[in-house]
């Protein structure tokens, strides 16, 4: 008995004898095909950005938005199957409805980020339905809330493990990303789609696990590495679409919104600038036969 043959793909509720669940697979493979989207996790707030191919030159431009607002504090970008997004887009939304009818306040992002990973996830266990085409990048602003620096909660030691808390925040910027098999993890950088591995090696360099780079500069440098994981595939137009949040004081105020377009528009000037330098180093660097020979 092989573990790759008919039979072994029909279904969700079937895995291979090796323990693969190929319609899984299948999934990812839809989400390679989509447009790359990258989402950073800055200092000061998230950016979302997403490289949005052009398939008509009828579409509207602007239009067609495919990041999408799931409450004032968090945003979802998508890559794959778009229909599968806005479902999953709608289902985020009730759950961050649910919440602030039982909590009164917004949701967090870690709580929606566990609730549509099992979402996604039971989509994987019966025959009657197949697995979301989409992976899927929550990031969020939470609310911080500190520990009162005079008394504690409860009546335990005052002091260690458990004791008073001093000066302890709790919230500030969160990205997590959610795949078609219900896995999810929080991040400092994600990316997803076609040019994800291009994007993965760019966001490595920046070190964001250090919490050194502004909010400002992380829209610029999305941009960058759009148009850089674009390069593969620069024979399609595409838009680059743009979302931020920022701190409660900052310039989104906490909320999830567009990124202006007169910023938008100077981080693609730059992008494409820093794109050109990058070819004309290749230029410099290729041997003087080659470059008499063309």
């Amino acid at each position: 008995m092989t573990s790759i043959g008919t039979g072994y793909d029909l279904s969700n509720s079937v895995f291979s004898p090796d323990g693969r669940n190929f319609q899984v697979e299948y999934a990812t493979k839809a989400v390679e095909n989509g447009g790359t989207a990258v989402g950073l996790r800055c200092k000061d707030g998230v950016v979302l950005a997403l490289e949005k191919i052009v398939t008509s030159k009828l579409l509207k431009k602007g239009a067609n938005k495919r990041i999408s607002t799931v409450d004032r504090n968090i945003g979802i970008v998508s890559s794959g199957l778009v229909p599968d997004g806005r479902h999953f887009v709608s289902r985020a939304r009730d759950e961050a409805a649910e919440w602030r009818r039982m909590y009164k306040a917004p949701i967090k992002t870690a709580a929606l980020a566990g609730r549509m990973g099992s979402f996604v996830q039971a989509y994987t266990l019966v025959s009657s339905a197949r697995p979301f085409g989409v992976t899927s990048i929550i990031g969020g602003w939470d609310s911080e809330a500190e520990v009162p620096v005079d008394g504690q909660v409860g009546s335990g030691p005052t002091t260690g493990s458990g004791g008073k808390k001093e000066g302890v925040k709790h919230g500030g910027p969160y990205l997590y990303m959610v795949e078609p098999s219900g896995l999810y993890w929080g991040y400092y950088g994600a990316a997803t789609g076609k040019g994800r591995q291009a994007a993965k090696a760019e966001l490595e360099k920046l070190n964001l696990h250090e919490a050194n780079l502004s909010l400002e500069q992380g829209v610029k440098e999305a941009a960058r590495i759009i148009y850089f994981a674009h390069e593969d595939s620069k024979d399609k137009e595409f838009e680059l679409e743009m979302t931020w949040i920022s701190t409660t004081d900052g310039p989104t105020k906490g909320r999830h919104e567009e990124v202006p377009k007169a910023l938008r528009e100077e981080a693609e000037r730059l992008a494409k600038k820093a794109l050109e330098g990058d070819d004309d180093e290749e230029e410099e660097a290729r041997p003087e036969g080659d470059r008499m020979e063309e």
